[in-house]
């Protein structure tokens, strides 16, 4: 199914199953006693749908794997390329801990605003900084500043931005990294529609194929693309390591 959304194509593809697989182990295991954000992150998914945000953001059972991923790795600089209404940003933000730093980059003033209103909202506003501007102009110069040594390098990535862009935010990304570091980027399965010859010049199904078939050539990285399935979509990311 295709929905117009805040100027944005949507499409949506459902199975009950996925939906009931959802709805039993989220009650179980994104309960709201067993996470301190619940609350939080409610209310970033209805003020984004209430304002007219379109309902792209990762799904629950996404959100929570990022950041027991972080958690996991430890990471504690957290660089987004793609904020939308800073609900993503909060599991970011919770995994990474009280002395964790979200860096999240947005080219929609509105999304901004709606991002900053969500995440003050959660209390996070001294740990997560939304940046405005295009992730082509704004990640240049975030390298810079890495670069010279006025910031850290990140050491967790997630990319879910306009998927054209995907092969050139990860390079960037690449050089904003160290060795051990996770990249993230969303969306790249497309409903299946990654391995369709026909469906290739789709400026997003393109990006995507770009982005993997230059990771799988770039000796820098080891990679992986995960087909997930939720209540949402049928879609998938890939995962690369730095080494």
């Amino acid at each position: 199914m295709t929905t117009a959304q805040g100027g944005y194509s949507v499409v949506h593809e459902h199975d009950p199953r996925w939906t009931a697989v959802d709805q039993y182990t989220n009650a179980h295991l994104l309960a709201p006693g067993r996470n301190k954000y619940h609350e939080a992150l409610e209310f970033a998914r209805s003020n984004s749908l209430a304002k007219g945000l379109p309902d792209i953001a990762v799904f629950a059972g996404q959100g929570k794997f990022l950041s027991l991923q972080i958690q996991v790795t430890g990471a504690k600089n957290i660089l987004e390329v793609g904020t939308l209404g800073g609900y993503s940003a909060i599991w970011l933000a919770a995994g990474a801990g009280e002395d964790g730093k979200v860096t999240t980059v947005e080219v929609n003033p509105e999304n901004k605003k709606v991002a900053e209103e969500n995440i003050a909202h959660a209390g996070l506003s001294d740990r997560v900084t939304v940046l405005l501007g295009p992730g082509i102009e704004v990640l240049p110069a975030l390298l810079a500043e890495v670069q010279a040594g006025k910031r850290p390098p990140f050491d967790f990535v997630f990319i879910d931005a306009d998927k054209e862009n995907n092969l050139a935010y990860f390079e960037y990304a690449l050089q904003m990294t160290k060795p051990r570091t996770s990249i993230y980027v969303d969306n790249v399965v497309r409903r299946g529609l990654l391995a369709d010859e026909a469906a290739k010049d789709d400026p997003r199904i393109a990006g995507a194929r770009r982005l993997i078939e230059a990771v799988g050539k770039d000796d820098r990285v080891d990679a992986v693309v995960v087909q997930t399935v939720a209540e949402k979509n049928y879609d998938g990311f890939l995962m690369a390591l730095v080494k």
